[in-house]
């Protein structure tokens, strides 16, 4: 679907992007990958890898801004929506700013997609959009619905909207691992709560959600990948072996466990083999084999939080996974 086609990524110099254009230019041959973002300086360091390609091109823009995206979205087949303000304390101290960009910017987005004439448009999003208790989750789970809604905006042969929502990127920039990693001086680690789970996803397994999205969606789907869950402590001893913790407390807006469906949508929900797919109610979408296909619904009661989840990973795997990439983490 992909191949010889033009794809705009919007916060494309974020650690998202730092992937998705290596491997979609590799697996499917675009005609062009558009790098949008506000930031010159991450634009300029990602010219450095890619600047030489005819195939990727770099707009200064900000998905705010209304006019720019119109102009950025001139020949654009696909788009990849990663831009967002997703530092949990940042929104809180920062809410209208968040708003602007993960709410304004999300319409802004829909708005362009449809008189543009995109095919398809898949946003990313969070396990924080589920019973969201933070400002940052708030805006996500508001940006969802948008995007679910945005194709009845487009009608019939529109531009088609999806969803994609996982949990923390393994090694991700601002993300615990590398944190952990710099504590190398000998001091205790700092544990928020020993009994906080979090879900574990590598930056590859995002990008092939994405892909998969494209290939599946026919409008308002939310794909929810299956990937397994770490207690924290089990985080830090991977990291740090041996080390000794120290129990700090839980930060302002933050979860003791990550929550990616939530009860109030396993009516909705039906799962597949290597991920979950929330279809909205409206319009009877969730009852549209078309977008059903071979899904099985789940009980009634289904939860799935990283703490009751099936799939767990081992402080050793993730030992293993942080030697083989250790020169990676926190640059992406």
């Amino acid at each position: 679907m992909l191949t010889g086609s033009t794809i705009l990524l919007t916060g494309g110099t974020g650690s998202f992007g730092s992937r998705f254009v290596p491997m979609t230019l590799e697996k499917y041959k675009p005609r062009r990958i558009i790098i949008y973002s506000r930031d010159e300086m991450k634009q300029w360091e990602m010219a450095k890898q890619y600047g030489h390609l005819p195939e990727v091109r770099f707009f200064i823009g900000d998905v705010r801004d209304r006019d720019r995206l119109y102009r950025a979205m001139d020949g654009v087949d696909y788009v990849v929506h990663a831009a967002a303000t997703k530092i949990v304390p940042t929104a809180e101290y920062n809410p209208f700013e968040c708003v602007k960009t993960n709410i304004n910017g999300a319409m802004n987005l829909i708005d362009a997609c449809i008189d543009k004439g995109v095919k398809r448009c898949v946003a990313l999003s969070t396990d924080k959009a589920s019973s969201p208790v933070n400002l940052y989750g708030a805006t996500k789970l508001a940006s969802d619905k948008l995007f679910v809604s945005g194709n009845s905006y487009a009608g019939a042969d529109g531009t088609r909207f999806a969803v994609v929502r996982y949990g923390n990127v393994m090694g991700s920039r601002g993300s615990v691992i590398p944190f952990f990693l710099t504590l190398d001086d000998g001091r205790k680690v700092p544990i928020t709560d020993p009994r906080m789970t979090r879900f574990m996803i590598t930056l590859e397994q995002g990008v092939e959600l994405v892909w998969h999205a494209f290939d599946d969606m026919m409008g308002g789907e939310i794909y929810v990948k299956k990937i397994p869950s770490m207690t924290i402590t089990d985080i830090a001893e991977a990291a740090l072996p041996g080390r000794e913790q120290e129990t700090v407390g839980i930060r302002p807006g933050e979860k003791l466990h990550e929550q990616m469906i939530g009860p109030e949508d396993a009516a909705h929900t039906y799962e597949y083999d290597e991920h979950f797919k929330i279809i909205p109610a409206i319009h009877n979408w969730s009852k549209d084999p078309v977008r059903i296909k071979d899904g099985k619904p789940v009980a009634e009661d289904f939860n799935y939080s990283s703490d009751n989840n099936t799939q767990w990973m081992t402080d050793a795997e993730l030992g293993a996974w942080i030697a083989a990439n250790r020169d990676k983490i926190g640059k992406f």
